[in-house]
Order: C-alpha cells, then sequence, then structure tokens
C-alpha cells in the first residue's frame, strides 16, 4: 500500500513504498507484591515551565530565533516594497534612515483600515505625551498615558489578530479542499516506482502534479506537473480549473499534443490575456515499452537521470499554457531503462534563496542529481529536498515548492 508521511520540513512525502514499522509491544502490568512508588511532589517551578511550553510550543530557543529571524526578514520585504528605494538611494546617507523609517511607516499604516489608523495614531501620541511629562517633570495627575496607550496597541493587536485567525480558517478549508484535486498516494505501477512532495508557500498553492491512468486499460500512465502564474488563492483557483480540464479532456486514445493543446485552450479562456498563465510539462509513460513522450509547455525542463549518472532534459514543447490560444505544440520521447530516474520539479526548487538573497540554482540542482545513488523513488526525493533545506536554512519559502520522480525499477 502507498505510504503517506510529513516530515520535520513542512513537505508531505508520498511514495509506493511501504515503511518499516517497529514490532508492536504490549504493555506489562507490574508484579503483584512489588510496592507502589509514592506519588512525587510537583516540581517547582512547574507552572512557569508549564506556561512557557505552552507559549512556545516545546520549540528550543534558536528554532524561536530562527523562526523570529525568518518572519523578520519576510516582513522588511513586505514593507520594502512600497518603499521607493531609488529616491532614498539618492539621499546623503545621513538622511537615509529616518526617510526609510517614515516610508516604512507609511506602509505600515496604510495597510490598516481607517479606524485602526486612528487607533495606532492615538496610542503613539499617548505615548509622546508620557514621554514629554516625564522629561518636563509635570506632575500628570491620574492620568497614565502610557496605560492608555498599551491599552490602545492591545486592542490594535486583538483585532488584527480576529482577522488573522478567521482568514487562517478559510484558508486551511481552502487547502483541505485543493488537497481533494492532488492524488493523496500515488498510483501502484508494474516495474517503476514513484514518489512526490509539495510545500505551498503560503496555506494553498498554484503547484499541481498528478499521476493517474486516464483510460481502463491501464497500459499509459499520465504524469503532470505545472506551475500556475502567481501565488496563493488567485493560483490556486487557476490551478483547479487546469485540473477540471486535463480529467475531463484525458483519455488513453486521445494523443498528447491534442490533450495539451485542449489544455491550451481552456487555460487561454481564464488567463486576463495571458497575465494568468501556466507552465506545464505533461508525460505519457507507456508500462510495456517504457517510452515516454512528453510536451514541456514553458516549464522547468525535467531531469532524466541514467543509471550511469549521465543527465537529460525534457525541453520539447512550447509556450507556457494561457498565454496564445492558437499555439502549437511538439513533443518529445525519451526511453526509460531499469534504474532511470526522472526529476519532475517547480521554480520553487531552483528558485529558494538563503539568508545572503542566493538561490539555490540551477548548478546546484543538477548537481545534487548527478550525486544520487540509485535508491528509491521515495529516498531520492528525500535526499534532493534535504538538499535545499539545508541551504535554505532559516529563510522563509518564497514560492510553492513540488517535485515528483519516477524511477524505472530493476527486474
Amino acid at each position: 500500500m502507498p505510504t503517506t508521511c510529513s516530515a520535520g520540513s513542512g513537505y508531505s512525502f508520498i511514495s509506493t513504498r511501504p515503511f518499516r514499522q517497529m514490532p508492536y509491544t504490549p504493555g506489562v502490568s507490574q508484579p503483584p507484591g512489588i510496592p507502589v512508588s509514592p506519588i512525587r511532589p510537583r516540581p517547582r517551578f512547574a507552572k512557569t515551565r508549564h506556561f512557557w511550553y505552552r507559549v512556545s510550543e516545546g520549540r528550543q530557543i534558536d528554532d524561536l530565533w530562527g523562526q523570529f529571524t525568518a518572519d523578520a526578514r519576510a516582513s522588511y520585504g513586505f514593507y520594502g516594497k512600497d518603499v521607493d528605494w531609488d529616491e532614498i538611494n539618492s539621499m546623503p546617507q545621513w538622511r537615509r534612515p529616518f526617510h526609510i523609517l517614515r516610508q516604512f511607516f507609511w506602509a505600515l499604516l496604510l495597510k490598516l483600515s481607517p479606524a485602526r489608523r486612528v487607533l495606532l495614531l492615538a496610542s503613539l501620541a499617548l505615548l509622546a505625551i508620557s514621554e514629554l511629562s516625564v522629561r518636563s517633570n509635570k506632575d500628570s495627575g491620574d492620568w497614565h498615558f502610557e496605560l492608555g496607550a498599551a491599552l490602545l496597541l492591545l486592542l490594535l493587536l486583538s483585532l488584527e489578530l480576529a482577522d488573522k485567525v478567521t482568514m487562517k480558517r478559510d484558508l486551511e478549508i481552502a487547502r483541505e479542499i485543493q488537497s481533494w484535486l492532488v492524488p493523496s498516494r500515488p498510483p501502484e505501477v508494474p516495474g517503476a516506482d514513484i514518489a512526490f512532495a509539495t510545500r505551498p508557500q503560503n496555506s494553498v498553492a498554484g503547484d499541481y502534479y498528478d499521476a493517474f491512468f486516464p483510460g481502463k486499460s491501464r497500459e499509459k500512465l499520465l504524469l503532470v506537473i505545472a506551475d500556475v502564474a502567481g501565488k496563493s488563492v488567485p493560483a490556486a483557483l487557476l490551478m483547479a480549473t487546469l485540473q477540471a480540464s486535463l480529467r475531463t479532456l484525458a483519455s488513453d486514445t486521445m494523443p498528447l499534443v491534442e490533450l495539451v493543446t485542449g489544455l491550451n485552450h481552456y487555460a487561454s479562456a481564464h488567463s486576463l490575456d495571458g497575465r494568468r498563465f501556466t507552465t506545464a510539462l505533461i508525460a505519457e509513460y507507456n508500462l510495456t515499452t517504457r517510452r515516454m513522450d512528453y510536451v514541456n509547455a514553458g516549464h522547468n525542463p525535467p531531469i532524466l537521470r541514467r543509471s550511469d549518472g549521465a543527465l537529460e532534459k525534457l525541453e520539447a514543447g512550447g509556450l507556457p499554457l494561457g498565454i496564445e490560444a492558437d499555439t502549437t505544440f511538439e513533443s518529445g520521447s525519451v526511453q526509460l531503462a531499469p534504474g532511470d530516474a526522472l526529476i519532475l520539479y517547480t521554480d520553487g526548487v531552483v528558485e529558494a534563496f538563503n539568508a545572503a538573497g542566493e538561490d539555490f540554482g540551477n548548478e546546484r540542482w543538477l548537481a545534487a542529481i548527478r550525486q544520487l545513488p540509485e535508491v528509491s523513488a521515495e529516498e531520492t526525493l528525500r535526499t534532493l529536498m534535504r538538499k535545499v533545506d539545508s541551504f535554505v536554512g532559516a529563510t522563509r519559502q518564497s514560492d510553492d515548492i513540488t517535485c515528483l520522480i519516477l524511477r524505472a525499477s530493476r527486474p
């Protein structure tokens, strides 16, 4: 039976190979006649430790610091998009810090609703009044301006948190629905081993992957990996459209190029004049001959790793889906041999970057594939994803990451 495992890195690994389970050891009751040890008193500071455990969810300080730095970098990039860096760079060095802070403040303020902007400005005004009172040594009487400022900030935080929790709940429902559109387990394929992993940047993703038999004959396996331009909810909606179109058109008698042409017509009808295009790789694997026909519609070329370590790219195809309704596609074909591995992936893999802003890149990706041992598809997938994760470190994910492995088994 295929098995699913959620790794600590956030990937959902799915493979056709079963995991080895530890033997079950039944519980052993205490023999009669042995005295029961007395109940020990609760250690000191137990409540404090319990409180800290609830707050930190049992994470170590290093993990918390890594999460904080990742969130800080992501927030800096989010608000930094609204900063006019060309204007800042044209200023003298001594003037830049003030103008950067001013533009960051306006970027934050304008993302709040008008009522919440007033709350934030009122709390800052109260803090300023409190500071002026202290500096001038004036008695403010019974007015505790700093307390009022703290209460206003707490109110603002609670309002923003309520919005975030509500949106997160809706996104979790959307993610559950989206999970129904992709396979929960790979199909059983004689003579081949399949595994895939995906990790969205947000709760929902624009990446799509699939592996299924389009007809009743089960002679040909259809492999698909696609990436909708954009992220989060808009990309996820278009991904659902692509999945429905593919499942509607696919059959064991339809030629592959005709299938991709039909998908392009559907995508062009919902692409907002080509602004919401989709890159995709659609492949047809013949179980008897181990021949694979494919069409690459502007997607990152999959890598075919031969058993001797040689690499081949699958590049034949055409434009991404949804750019031109009347575009033509060409197909390519490769012959798989026992021990060969086909690696399909989305651009989130090679565009993942570390704390220095350096991309993982195609060269590192090809080097990681070239160094792969001949192991199962699941182990191949884990090895590649560990390479990416070790390079990225604590940096927050910048795009959806999806990878699919097909390995031709040896007799």
